[in-house]
Protein backbone atom coordinates (compact mmCIF):
# COMPACT_ATOMS: atom_id res chain seq x y z
CA UNK A 1 0.00 0.00 0.00
CA UNK A 2 1.50 3.43 -0.97
CA UNK A 3 2.15 6.00 1.52
CA UNK A 4 -0.14 9.53 1.48
CA UNK A 5 3.23 11.04 0.40
CA UNK A 6 4.00 9.24 -2.07
CA UNK A 7 0.01 9.05 -3.61
CA UNK A 8 0.12 12.79 -3.32
CA UNK A 9 3.32 12.80 -5.21
CA UNK A 10 2.20 11.15 -8.00
CA UNK A 11 -0.41 13.43 -8.85
CA UNK A 12 -0.25 16.49 -11.58
CA UNK A 13 0.31 19.64 -10.04
CA UNK A 14 -3.44 20.49 -10.66
CA UNK A 15 -4.54 16.96 -8.89
CA UNK A 16 -1.89 17.81 -5.94
CA UNK A 17 -3.09 21.20 -5.40
CA UNK A 18 -6.87 20.09 -5.45
CA UNK A 19 -5.66 17.45 -3.19
CA UNK A 20 -4.25 19.75 -0.61
CA UNK A 21 -6.94 21.99 -0.64
CA UNK A 22 -9.96 19.68 0.13
CA UNK A 23 -8.02 18.20 2.60
CA UNK A 24 -7.14 21.61 4.39
CA UNK A 25 -10.71 23.35 3.76
CA UNK A 26 -12.69 20.31 4.06
CA UNK A 27 -14.61 21.91 7.03
CA UNK A 28 -14.65 25.56 7.56
CA UNK A 29 -13.54 26.78 10.67
CA UNK A 30 -16.91 28.25 12.23
CA UNK A 31 -18.42 24.58 12.22
CA UNK A 32 -15.96 23.05 13.75
CA UNK A 33 -15.58 22.08 17.77
CA UNK A 34 -13.97 25.09 19.62
CA UNK A 35 -11.91 24.69 22.19
CA UNK A 36 -10.78 27.16 24.59
CA UNK A 37 -7.26 27.01 26.19
CA UNK A 38 -7.16 29.08 29.56
CA UNK A 39 -5.37 29.56 32.12
CA UNK A 40 -2.51 31.65 34.22
CA UNK A 41 0.62 32.38 32.42
CA UNK A 42 3.31 29.80 32.34
CA UNK A 43 1.18 26.82 33.36
CA UNK A 44 1.80 24.90 30.08
CA UNK A 45 -0.83 25.88 27.59
CA UNK A 46 0.56 26.24 24.74
CA UNK A 47 2.96 23.35 25.42
CA UNK A 48 0.18 21.53 26.18
CA UNK A 49 -1.92 22.20 22.11
CA UNK A 50 1.74 21.49 21.01
CA UNK A 51 1.56 17.60 23.09
CA UNK A 52 -2.05 17.39 21.35
CA UNK A 53 -1.14 18.76 17.86
CA UNK A 54 1.87 16.28 18.23
CA UNK A 55 3.82 19.62 16.13
CA UNK A 56 5.16 23.14 17.63
CA UNK A 57 2.02 25.59 17.04
CA UNK A 58 2.70 27.46 19.80
CA UNK A 59 5.91 29.31 20.81
CA UNK A 60 7.01 27.97 24.26
CA UNK A 61 9.05 29.57 26.51
CA UNK A 62 9.74 29.82 30.36
CA UNK A 63 9.24 33.50 29.96
CA UNK A 64 5.83 34.20 31.23
CA UNK A 65 3.51 36.06 28.69
CA UNK A 66 5.04 34.14 25.69
CA UNK A 67 1.47 33.34 24.09
CA UNK A 68 0.65 37.57 23.36
CA UNK A 69 -2.48 36.98 21.27
CA UNK A 70 -5.07 33.69 20.65
CA UNK A 71 -2.91 31.14 18.94
CA UNK A 72 -5.89 28.84 16.94
CA UNK A 73 -4.99 25.52 15.30
CA UNK A 74 -7.26 23.70 13.29
CA UNK A 75 -7.01 19.89 13.68
CA UNK A 76 -8.81 16.45 13.21
CA UNK A 77 -9.52 14.87 16.84
CA UNK A 78 -10.35 11.55 16.11
CA UNK A 79 -13.08 10.15 16.92
CA UNK A 80 -14.52 13.65 17.92
CA UNK A 81 -13.70 15.59 14.66
CA UNK A 82 -12.62 18.83 13.41
CA UNK A 83 -12.27 20.82 15.88
CA UNK A 84 -10.12 24.21 16.44
CA UNK A 85 -8.00 25.12 19.49
CA UNK A 86 -7.83 28.48 21.03
CA UNK A 87 -4.65 29.47 22.99
CA UNK A 88 -5.37 32.06 25.10
CA UNK A 89 -3.22 34.16 27.59
CA UNK A 90 -2.67 34.16 30.56
CA UNK A 91 -5.26 35.49 32.91
CA UNK A 92 -2.99 36.92 35.44
CA UNK A 93 -0.81 38.77 32.87
CA UNK A 94 0.27 41.89 33.89
CA UNK A 95 2.86 43.28 31.06
CA UNK A 96 2.09 46.55 29.40
CA UNK A 97 -0.23 45.17 26.27
CA UNK A 98 -2.54 42.81 29.64
CA UNK A 99 -5.49 44.64 29.04
CA UNK A 100 -5.69 43.72 25.23
CA UNK A 101 -4.59 40.68 25.78
CA UNK A 102 -6.85 39.71 27.81
CA UNK A 103 -9.47 41.46 25.92
CA UNK A 104 -8.85 39.05 23.73
CA UNK A 105 -9.41 36.15 25.76
CA UNK A 106 -12.01 37.04 26.98
CA UNK A 107 -13.94 37.08 23.12
CA UNK A 108 -12.77 33.46 23.58
CA UNK A 109 -15.26 32.79 26.44
CA UNK A 110 -18.37 33.64 24.08
CA UNK A 111 -16.59 31.53 21.32
CA UNK A 112 -15.64 28.51 23.15
CA UNK A 113 -17.95 25.03 23.09
CA UNK A 114 -15.38 24.01 25.78
CA UNK A 115 -13.23 25.75 28.00
CA UNK A 116 -10.24 23.70 29.24
CA UNK A 117 -8.13 25.22 32.28
CA UNK A 118 -4.53 24.17 32.25
CA UNK A 119 -2.83 24.48 35.75
CA UNK A 120 -0.44 23.00 37.95
CA UNK A 121 -0.58 20.41 41.23
CA UNK A 122 -1.86 22.88 44.45
CA UNK A 123 -2.46 25.79 42.29
CA UNK A 124 -6.09 26.69 42.42
CA UNK A 125 -8.05 30.60 43.69
CA UNK A 126 -9.32 33.48 42.57
CA UNK A 127 -8.01 33.24 38.57
CA UNK A 128 -9.28 29.72 37.99
CA UNK A 129 -12.44 30.45 39.48
CA UNK A 130 -13.35 33.23 37.01
CA UNK A 131 -12.58 30.92 34.28
CA UNK A 132 -15.27 28.96 35.53
CA UNK A 133 -17.55 31.15 36.57
CA UNK A 134 -17.21 32.71 32.63
CA UNK A 135 -17.82 29.50 31.42
CA UNK A 136 -20.83 29.09 33.80
CA UNK A 137 -22.29 31.80 32.62
CA UNK A 138 -22.37 30.57 28.75
CA UNK A 139 -23.22 26.90 29.74
CA UNK A 140 -19.91 26.00 28.91
CA UNK A 141 -18.79 22.35 30.17
CA UNK A 142 -15.39 22.65 31.55
CA UNK A 143 -12.27 20.33 31.96
CA UNK A 144 -9.65 20.89 34.15
CA UNK A 145 -5.44 19.93 33.04
CA UNK A 146 -3.47 19.42 35.71
CA UNK A 147 0.15 19.86 33.89
CA UNK A 148 3.63 19.32 34.63
CA UNK A 149 2.79 16.24 36.81
CA UNK A 150 6.83 15.67 36.45
CA UNK A 151 7.61 18.45 38.54
CA UNK A 152 5.00 17.68 41.03
CA UNK A 153 2.36 14.79 41.16
CA UNK A 154 -1.32 16.55 42.69
CA UNK A 155 -2.87 15.21 45.52
CA UNK A 156 -5.98 13.17 45.76
CA UNK A 157 -7.30 16.06 48.00
CA UNK A 158 -6.82 18.72 45.51
CA UNK A 159 -8.14 16.44 42.72
CA UNK A 160 -10.89 16.02 44.75
CA UNK A 161 -11.96 19.59 45.56
CA UNK A 162 -11.98 20.13 41.60
CA UNK A 163 -13.62 17.78 40.76
CA UNK A 164 -16.83 19.44 42.97
CA UNK A 165 -16.95 22.05 40.16
CA UNK A 166 -15.75 20.69 37.02
CA UNK A 167 -17.12 17.75 34.56
CA UNK A 168 -13.31 16.03 33.82
CA UNK A 169 -10.36 16.39 35.00
CA UNK A 170 -6.58 15.25 33.15
CA UNK A 171 -3.41 14.82 34.84
CA UNK A 172 -0.35 14.88 32.44
CA UNK A 173 3.32 16.48 31.67
CA UNK A 174 3.09 18.15 28.25
CA UNK A 175 6.69 17.35 27.76
CA UNK A 176 6.65 13.80 28.58
CA UNK A 177 6.94 12.68 24.68
CA UNK A 178 6.84 9.20 25.66
CA UNK A 179 3.38 9.10 27.47
CA UNK A 180 2.14 11.74 24.98
CA UNK A 181 -0.61 8.43 22.89
CA UNK A 182 -1.48 7.58 26.98
CA UNK A 183 -2.01 11.83 27.73
CA UNK A 184 -4.01 12.65 24.56
CA UNK A 185 -6.07 9.32 24.07
CA UNK A 186 -7.19 10.46 28.04
CA UNK A 187 -8.14 13.95 26.83
CA UNK A 188 -9.89 12.50 24.16
CA UNK A 189 -11.87 11.09 26.24
CA UNK A 190 -12.70 13.02 28.58
CA UNK A 191 -13.89 15.47 25.49
CA UNK A 192 -16.28 12.73 24.33
CA UNK A 193 -17.74 11.92 27.85
CA UNK A 194 -18.76 15.74 28.46
CA UNK A 195 -20.39 16.85 25.22
CA UNK A 196 -23.93 17.38 24.74
CA UNK A 197 -26.21 15.37 22.01
CA UNK A 198 -26.58 18.94 20.32
CA UNK A 199 -22.90 19.08 19.57
CA UNK A 200 -23.03 15.70 18.35
CA UNK A 201 -25.39 15.72 16.25
CA UNK A 202 -24.77 17.52 12.97
CA UNK A 203 -26.65 20.52 12.80
CA UNK A 204 -29.41 21.37 10.37
CA UNK A 205 -28.89 23.40 6.96
CA UNK A 206 -30.60 21.68 4.41
CA UNK A 207 -30.78 18.25 4.14
CA UNK A 208 -34.33 18.32 5.94
CA UNK A 209 -36.35 20.26 3.68
CA UNK A 210 -35.22 17.87 0.63
CA UNK A 211 -35.60 14.33 1.01
CA UNK A 212 -32.98 11.89 -0.35
CA UNK A 213 -33.29 11.44 -4.25
CA UNK A 214 -34.99 15.12 -3.86
CA UNK A 215 -33.97 18.52 -5.63
CA UNK A 216 -32.85 21.58 -4.41
CA UNK A 217 -32.20 24.74 -7.48
CA UNK A 218 -30.16 27.00 -5.42
CA UNK A 219 -29.99 30.61 -7.37
CA UNK A 220 -26.43 31.85 -7.32
CA UNK A 221 -25.71 35.20 -8.38
CA UNK A 222 -21.81 35.84 -9.49
CA UNK A 223 -21.40 39.23 -8.31
CA UNK A 224 -18.68 41.37 -7.08
CA UNK A 225 -18.41 39.79 -4.07
CA UNK A 226 -18.33 36.08 -5.30
CA UNK A 227 -14.50 35.26 -4.88
CA UNK A 228 -13.02 34.78 -8.60
CA UNK A 229 -12.96 31.56 -9.38
CA UNK A 230 -15.55 30.17 -6.29
CA UNK A 231 -18.61 30.33 -4.91
CA UNK A 232 -19.28 32.00 -1.70
CA UNK A 233 -19.16 30.08 1.96
CA UNK A 234 -23.03 29.82 2.15
CA UNK A 235 -23.52 28.22 -1.01
CA UNK A 236 -20.54 25.89 -1.00
CA UNK A 237 -21.89 24.40 2.53
CA UNK A 238 -25.29 24.64 0.77
CA UNK A 239 -24.45 22.21 -1.73
CA UNK A 240 -22.46 19.96 0.79
CA UNK A 241 -24.64 19.12 3.04
CA UNK A 242 -27.52 18.21 0.03
CA UNK A 243 -24.85 15.79 -0.81
CA UNK A 244 -24.00 14.77 2.52
CA UNK A 245 -28.09 13.88 2.75
CA UNK A 246 -28.41 12.39 -0.55
CA UNK A 247 -29.96 14.78 -2.45
CA UNK A 248 -29.12 16.96 -5.60
CA UNK A 249 -28.37 20.45 -6.24
CA UNK A 250 -29.13 22.10 -9.63
CA UNK A 251 -27.14 25.82 -9.45
CA UNK A 252 -28.42 28.38 -11.64
CA UNK A 253 -27.98 32.53 -12.14
CA UNK A 254 -30.93 34.12 -11.60
CA UNK A 255 -31.24 34.66 -15.43
CA UNK A 256 -31.74 31.60 -16.09
CA UNK A 257 -33.86 29.91 -13.56
CA UNK A 258 -37.38 30.14 -15.06
CA UNK A 259 -35.67 27.88 -17.69
CA UNK A 260 -34.50 25.37 -15.56
CA UNK A 261 -37.88 25.14 -13.58
CA UNK A 262 -39.74 24.46 -17.29
CA UNK A 263 -37.19 21.72 -17.54
CA UNK A 264 -37.85 19.45 -14.91
CA UNK A 265 -40.34 16.74 -14.61
CA UNK A 266 -40.98 17.07 -11.01
CA UNK A 267 -40.98 20.20 -9.17
CA UNK A 268 -37.87 21.10 -6.85
CA UNK A 269 -38.46 20.37 -2.93
CA UNK A 270 -37.25 23.72 -2.29
CA UNK A 271 -35.46 27.01 -3.88
CA UNK A 272 -32.80 28.90 -2.41
CA UNK A 273 -31.46 32.15 -3.39
CA UNK A 274 -29.54 35.23 -2.16
CA UNK A 275 -31.18 37.57 -0.59
CA UNK A 276 -30.89 40.48 -2.88
CA UNK A 277 -32.63 38.97 -5.18
CA UNK A 278 -35.38 37.70 -3.02
CA UNK A 279 -38.16 39.67 -4.71
CA UNK A 280 -37.56 38.19 -8.54
CA UNK A 281 -37.26 34.59 -6.99
CA UNK A 282 -40.76 34.92 -5.49
CA UNK A 283 -42.61 35.95 -8.13
CA UNK A 284 -40.54 33.42 -10.48
CA UNK A 285 -41.73 30.45 -8.13
CA UNK A 286 -45.51 28.61 -8.45
CA UNK A 287 -46.60 29.17 -4.96
CA UNK A 288 -46.57 25.51 -4.35
CA UNK A 289 -42.76 25.43 -4.24
CA UNK A 290 -41.39 25.71 -0.96
CA UNK A 291 -38.28 28.81 -1.39
CA UNK A 292 -36.11 30.82 1.10
CA UNK A 293 -32.82 32.39 1.04
CA UNK A 294 -29.32 31.49 1.28
CA UNK A 295 -28.76 33.65 4.99
CA UNK A 296 -32.31 32.22 6.05
CA UNK A 297 -31.07 29.00 6.05
CA UNK A 298 -27.62 30.43 7.68
CA UNK A 299 -29.90 32.11 10.36
CA UNK A 300 -31.51 28.74 11.53
CA UNK A 301 -28.10 26.88 11.36
CA UNK A 302 -26.05 29.40 13.09
CA UNK A 303 -28.19 30.71 15.79
CA UNK A 304 -32.39 30.85 16.16
CA UNK A 305 -34.07 31.44 13.15
CA UNK A 306 -37.35 31.57 15.15
CA UNK A 307 -36.18 34.36 17.73
CA UNK A 308 -34.43 36.33 14.55
CA UNK A 309 -37.60 36.49 12.68
CA UNK A 310 -39.32 37.64 15.46
CA UNK A 311 -36.78 40.70 15.49
CA UNK A 312 -37.64 40.99 11.77
CA UNK A 313 -40.96 42.46 12.89
CA UNK A 314 -39.14 45.60 14.64
CA UNK A 315 -38.59 47.04 11.53
CA UNK A 316 -42.15 48.49 11.38
CA UNK A 317 -42.08 49.79 15.09
CA UNK A 318 -38.97 51.86 14.05
CA UNK A 319 -39.42 55.96 14.81
CA UNK A 320 -37.09 58.93 13.41
CA UNK A 321 -33.83 59.06 14.88
CA UNK A 322 -33.47 55.16 15.80
CA UNK A 323 -29.79 54.04 15.82
CA UNK A 324 -29.76 50.62 14.32
CA UNK A 325 -26.83 48.57 14.00
CA UNK A 326 -25.67 46.39 11.31
CA UNK A 327 -22.88 43.46 12.07
CA UNK A 328 -21.36 41.81 9.88
CA UNK A 329 -19.32 38.74 10.84
CA UNK A 330 -16.59 38.68 8.14
CA UNK A 331 -13.87 42.11 8.11
CA UNK A 332 -13.95 41.73 3.54
CA UNK A 333 -13.45 44.83 1.98
CA UNK A 334 -16.41 46.35 1.09
CA UNK A 335 -17.39 46.50 -2.54
CA UNK A 336 -19.03 49.82 -3.99
CA UNK A 337 -22.66 48.48 -3.09
CA UNK A 338 -22.00 46.70 -0.18
CA UNK A 339 -24.99 44.64 1.16
CA UNK A 340 -24.23 45.40 4.95
CA UNK A 341 -23.06 48.91 4.40
CA UNK A 342 -24.70 50.20 1.62
CA UNK A 343 -27.92 48.49 0.49
CA UNK A 344 -29.33 47.74 3.73
CA UNK A 345 -29.11 51.11 5.39
CA UNK A 346 -30.59 52.75 1.89
CA UNK A 347 -33.75 49.71 1.90
CA UNK A 348 -34.39 50.49 5.40
CA UNK A 349 -34.70 54.47 4.69
CA UNK A 350 -36.33 54.00 1.48
CA UNK A 351 -39.22 51.27 3.23
CA UNK A 352 -39.69 53.23 6.29
CA UNK A 353 -39.33 56.69 5.14
CA UNK A 354 -37.68 57.83 8.80
CA UNK A 355 -33.97 59.80 10.05
CA UNK A 356 -32.26 56.31 11.33
CA UNK A 357 -28.89 56.12 12.56
CA UNK A 358 -27.16 53.16 11.31
CA UNK A 359 -23.81 51.94 13.05
CA UNK A 360 -21.59 48.85 11.51
CA UNK A 361 -19.54 46.76 13.21
CA UNK A 362 -17.61 43.94 11.70
CA UNK A 363 -15.49 40.90 12.01
CA UNK A 364 -15.72 39.21 15.47
CA UNK A 365 -16.05 42.78 17.06
CA UNK A 366 -19.72 43.05 18.53
CA UNK A 367 -20.32 46.69 20.53
CA UNK A 368 -20.45 46.06 24.57
CA UNK A 369 -23.01 48.80 24.80
CA UNK A 370 -26.22 47.49 22.89
CA UNK A 371 -28.74 49.62 24.95
CA UNK A 372 -28.73 52.63 22.07
CA UNK A 373 -30.03 50.94 19.67
CA UNK A 374 -33.81 49.52 18.75
CA UNK A 375 -32.68 46.65 16.29
CA UNK A 376 -29.67 45.08 15.24
CA UNK A 377 -29.40 43.51 11.28
CA UNK A 378 -26.55 40.94 11.69
CA UNK A 379 -25.41 39.09 8.74
CA UNK A 380 -25.93 35.26 8.41
CA UNK A 381 -22.81 34.54 10.67
CA UNK A 382 -21.11 31.54 8.49
CA UNK A 383 -17.49 33.27 9.60
CA UNK A 384 -19.21 32.63 13.50
CA UNK A 385 -19.62 29.44 15.46
CA UNK A 386 -23.19 28.66 16.59
CA UNK A 387 -22.43 29.65 20.48
CA UNK A 388 -21.20 33.01 19.41
CA UNK A 389 -24.34 33.71 16.98
CA UNK A 390 -26.02 32.33 19.85
CA UNK A 391 -24.46 34.56 22.46
CA UNK A 392 -24.74 37.67 20.46
CA UNK A 393 -28.27 37.28 19.94
CA UNK A 394 -28.72 36.51 23.40
CA UNK A 395 -26.65 39.87 24.29
CA UNK A 396 -29.24 41.98 22.46
CA UNK A 397 -32.36 40.26 23.71
CA UNK A 398 -30.66 41.27 27.18
CA UNK A 399 -30.45 44.97 26.18
CA UNK A 400 -33.69 44.46 25.00
CA UNK A 401 -32.82 45.10 21.54
CA UNK A 402 -34.62 43.28 18.29
CA UNK A 403 -32.03 41.32 16.56
CA UNK A 404 -32.40 39.92 12.88
CA UNK A 405 -30.18 38.91 10.11
CA UNK A 406 -29.66 40.06 6.59
CA UNK A 407 -32.12 37.98 4.54
CA UNK A 408 -34.92 38.05 7.18
CA UNK A 409 -34.83 42.12 6.97
CA UNK A 410 -34.72 42.20 3.18
CA UNK A 411 -37.46 40.13 3.06
CA UNK A 412 -39.58 42.45 5.44
CA UNK A 413 -38.64 44.93 3.39
CA UNK A 414 -39.04 43.52 -0.24
CA UNK A 415 -42.63 42.47 1.31
CA UNK A 416 -41.93 39.03 0.96
CA UNK A 417 -41.08 37.55 4.41
CA UNK A 418 -44.08 35.47 5.02
CA UNK A 419 -43.25 33.32 1.84
CA UNK A 420 -39.89 32.72 2.56
CA UNK A 421 -40.49 31.80 5.69
CA UNK A 422 -43.31 29.02 5.11
CA UNK A 423 -40.48 26.23 4.99
CA UNK A 424 -40.20 26.88 8.90
CA UNK A 425 -43.77 27.12 10.55
CA UNK A 426 -42.19 28.29 14.00
CA UNK A 427 -40.54 30.68 12.70
CA UNK A 428 -43.14 31.96 10.69
CA UNK A 429 -45.73 31.54 13.51
CA UNK A 430 -43.11 33.71 15.75
CA UNK A 431 -42.89 36.47 12.75
CA UNK A 432 -46.57 36.77 12.86
CA UNK A 433 -47.29 36.78 16.54
CA UNK A 434 -44.71 39.72 16.74
CA UNK A 435 -46.16 41.31 13.95
CA UNK A 436 -49.80 41.42 14.94
CA UNK A 437 -48.59 42.57 18.48
CA UNK A 438 -50.66 45.78 19.89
Amino acid sequence: MKSEEVVTQSLSPYQRYISESNYMEKTAKSMRLQIGLFGRTNVGKSSFLNMIAGQDVAITSSIPGTTTDVVEKVMELLPIGPVVFLDTAGVDDESQLSDARLRKTAAIYDRADITVIITEAGVWGPYEESIISESDKRHTPVIVVVNKTDITVPTENFLAEIRKQVRGIVTCSSIATANREEYVNCFKQTVSAILSQDQLQPPLLIGDLVPPGGTAILIVPIDLQAPKGRLILPQVQTIRDLLDNDASAIVVKEREYTHMLSLLNEPPSVVVCDSQIVLKMVADTPPEIPCTTFSILFARLKGDLAKLAEGAAAIESLKSGDSVLIAEACSHHPAEDDIGRVKIPRWLRQYTGLDLTIDICSGRDFPERLLDYKLAIHCGACMLTHKEMNNRINKALGAEVAITNYGLAISCLQGVIERVLTPFPAALEAYMEAANAP
